[in-house]
């Protein structure tokens, strides 16, 4: 039996249009595949669990 992945879950346009990268406060990217909001100023990827971002530095992965 395989492990299925659950179905990416869409983000309000609304609240994609308020959230701002915590450190740098400029907009984010929406990655529905990879469920992450991307900061490039910041060169960071904040993940989205069970449809709730989490915005903490600690929190992100680095990316190029």
């Amino acid at each position: 039996m395989s492990e299925q992945k659950p179905a990416p879950v869409e983000i309000n346009p609304k609240l994609l249009e308020l959230l701002v990268c915590p450190l740098t406060k400029t907009t984010l990217e929406y990655d529905r595949e990879r469920q992450e909001l991307i900061s490039r100023a910041a060169k960071l990827a904040y993940p989205i669990r069970d449809g709730i971002p989490i915005m903490l530095p600690d929190e992100a992965r680095a990316i190029e």
